[in-house]
């Protein structure tokens, strides 16, 4: 009889989390339960007994990568499931959370770190940027859903808070540069500012739309116009040809020093726009969608883990009060702010400001800033845990009232 390894104990608990991505959100339907909250409390109940543990702190570069992986698919399929074209007035709300509720919550967030936790300002601002990003994927309720020939198919509240997402998951780079430049930076210095601002914020992101737009016209000629039927990939229906464009918009950004998230969500909508009837559009959502999903249900169950092993011991109630504060405080009264003066119906607004879910995209931004940087050392032990519970708190919070308010919402509209 063969000898038990542990690589047999890992594709059994992989083959698990695979059925369940398939069966749990059919059993969730219309509950007040979300997917990330059933694989995340597994998790944490798999922490209890004496399973290894993946620690961020040892274990960052694998953090960083898998992250990066689960953001960048999710962007592409967020960016391919929105109808509505883009545009200033068409979406006003992703607009103003972007510019008006983001750099709030960051400041918001930058103080209380400073104040609560006593941290210099370099990381309270490194925190603050971490943590600024919405995450919809955690949240299946609040996104969009498949794709449609309908460019009103949307609700305001599904439409602005995965624009926003999608956005503001490449955006959020350059507050993270921001810290990273900052915390380098000799004391009392400011000519660390001229660069970020030209190099980080201006051309980094003109790079990541340019890059985006100009391989979104490409791919979507390819998939829908080139006259070699070869090449004309939608008359295939091949879902994993959505992974090609991905990695391709993402890779060559990143090698051009713009931003790939912020690329690969221009590219996808930059596709959508073409041939909006075409059923491709579909396929490529759905593939997307279903790596997504596996993806999280992995993350999710080891970040369950690593929060009984090691996260929640190690949170002070200072970490803890806020995480709270940015869940139940600081995201509500940004982003309402943000909203105002839209003509989006109170409660409606109301809804896109709560709902400010955070998750996989923190985790990312925190491995890659640790990895970039050492001068956040001291802080690194505190900042995974704050972190982690943060989108503990969030999957728990949004996950079980998205359902009831959504359905509520869309029962007022019918």
């Amino acid at each position: 009889m063969g000898r038990v390894t542990f690589s047999d104990a890992v594709y059994l608990t992989v083959g698990i989390a695979a059925l369940g991505a398939a069966v749990v959100p059919r059993l969730v339907l219309h509950r007040p339960l979300s997917m990330p909250m059933v694989f995340l409390a597994g998790g944490m109940l798999a922490g209890l007994l004496p399973v290894p543990a993946v620690e961020p702190e040892r274990a960052r570069l694998w953090v960083e990568h898998t992250t990066e992986l689960c953001v960048i698919v999710s962007l592409m399929g967020a960016g391919l499931a929105l109808n509505r074209p883009v545009g200033l007035r068409r979406w006003a709300g992703p607009w103003r959370l972007l510019g008006i509720s983001m750099p709030l919550t960051i400041a918001a967030v930058t103080a209380a770190a400073a104040l609560l936790l006593e941290w210099p300002l370099a990381s309270a601002l490194l925190l603050a940027a971490v943590l600024s990003p919405t995450d919809p994927v955690l949240a299946a309720e609040v996104r969009v859903g498949e794709p449609t020939d309908d460019p009103d198919d949307e609700d305001e509240v599904r439409l602005s808070l995965t624009a926003e997402a999608g956005l503001n998951d490449g955006l959020a780079f350059p507050f993270v540069l921001g810290a990273v430049a900052f915390a380098a930076a000799p004391a009392g210095s400011a000519a660390w500012i001229t660069d970020w601002i030209l190099v980080d914020v201006l051309a980094r992101t003109a790079v990541g739309i340019v890059a985006g737009v100009l391989a979104g016209r490409l791919l979507r000629w390819m998939f829908f116009r080139a006259r070699h039927r070869a090449l004309r990939l939608s008359e295939h229906m091949e879902g994993f040809v959505a992974l090609g464009a991905t990695f391709t918009t993402y890779g060559a950004t990143e090698l051009m020093h713009g931003y790939g998230f912020l690329a690969v969500f221009v590219t996808a909508c930059t596709i959508r726009a073409a041939e909006r009837s075409h059923g491709y559009h579909k396929v490529l959502h759905e593939f997307t969608e279903q790596i997504e999903r596996l993806l999280t249900v992995l993350l999710l169950f080891l970040l369950g883990v690593y929060l009984v092993a090691h996260g929640l011991p190690s949170v002070t109630w200072r970490g803890a009060l806020l995480a709270v504060l940015l869940i139940l405080v600081v995201r509500p009264v940004a982003g309402y702010a943000g909203l105002l003066g839209t003509g989006t119906d109170r409660r409606e607004r109301l809804v896109i400001a709560v709902f400010g879910i955070r998750g996989i995209g923190s985790l990312f931004y925190l491995a890659y800033a640790l990895g970039h940087s050492d001068r956040f050392d001291a802080q690194a032990a505190e900042l995974w845990p704050v972190v982690a519970l943060t989108v503990l708190l969030s999957v728990v919070l949004h996950g079980t009232t998205a359902t009831p308010v959504i359905r509520h919402l869309d029962r007022r509209r019918g």
